[in-house]
């Protein structure tokens, strides 16, 4: 395949700020749709604890894999390919987002624990979520995207 056919996007030098912040902030509102998403899916079957961690799970899961596609490519430009570039990358920001996870995670459980209603859980999954997304960006900004870009 001819690489000038394949679209790149723009350096990371090239992006304004503000078109960053903007970019960042709808790809975690994205990955946060989607987490909500599967774990609606997997509530339907039921409120029980042992279905609410396996929302939990499966939600973090989506929004995760959703997260690392949107930001490898528009905003860290990682020019890397094939399955080990992948495995390794996805490996490290994964760890990276293991902390975010409990902040996340804690954040959606303690509304769950307090208010019983899966309205006050969402609240408190996007509250866990936006704070860990702003952690989650400077670790991987600092640890996973480290190599040259835009080269």
């Amino acid at each position: 395949m001819n690489q000038a056919a394949i679209p790149r996007s723009p350096a990371p030098a090239r992006l304004r700020p503000t078109t960053l912040v903007l970019r960042y902030a709808a790809f975690a509102a994205i990955a946060t749709l989607a987490n909500l998403g599967a774990q609606r899916l997997v509530l339907m079957g039921g409120d029980a604890a042992g279905q609410f961690i396996l929302a939990v799970l499966a939600g973090t899961a989506v929004g995760l894999v959703v997260k690392y596609l949107l930001d490898k490519r528009w905003i860290f430009h990682d020019p890397s390919t094939g399955w080990r570039a992948h495995g390794q990358r996805f490996s490290l920001y994964s760890v990276m987002g293991l902390v975010t996870t409990a902040i996340f995670w804690a954040t959606e459980t303690a509304f769950w624990l307090i208010w019983q209603t899966h309205l006050a859980r969402e609240i408190g999954a996007v509250l866990g979520l936006t704070v860990g997304y702003l952690v989650k960006y400077q670790l991987d900004r600092r640890y996973v995207f480290t190599t040259q870009r835009g080269q």
